[in-house]
């Protein structure tokens, strides 16, 4: 789908809120690309982000999950609005054995109020990309609330 942003400099209101998270910088993740309803962040592989046989933890997946649909409802948002996620629900299709993780979120249905976006994580490994987890979730939008 094509959606109109409300605030014409998203991106830049995106990337600056995305520079502001302590935990994207400990995690060593990347915003690859945001567009209005749409958001991709990557993982790279480091055992400090590993359970206990070796792979990403489901953890920084759900984060990552997270991120990707907060950051793409976040785009859609008017320019005195933050973004607070309400729920989501995680599930996990494969364990994240690899070297790169990405997420890739997408809006499904933007309101005033609630947005919904849908979540797709993938495992890249020896040049194979596969899907691990996907998510559903809601996220709120904070009216009068500017993003620090």
């Amino acid at each position: 789908m094509a959606f109109q942003p409300l605030d014409p400099e998203f991106e830049q209101k995106v990337r600056s809120s995305f520079s502001r998270q302590m935990f994207m910088e400990f995690l060593h993740a990347e915003l690859i690309k945001i567009e209005p309803g749409f958001c991709e962040i990557h993982v790279p592989y480091r055992k400090e982000l590993t359970q206990q046989h070796g792979f990403f933890h489901a953890g920084v997946m759900g984060t990552i999950a997270d991120n990707c649909g907060g950051y793409a409802a976040f785009s859609l948002m008017p320019k005195d609005a933050s973004v607070l996620s309400v729920e989501y629900k995680l599930n996990l299709l494969a364990p994240g054995n690899g070297e790169l993780l990405t997420g890739q979120g997408r809006v499904i249905k933007p309101g005033k109020n609630l947005t919904i976006c849908s979540t797709e994580i993938f495992i890249h490994k020896n040049k194979v990309k596969k899907l691990c987890a996907t998510s559903l979730m809601t996220l709120m939008t904070m009216h009068g609330k500017k993003d620090r």
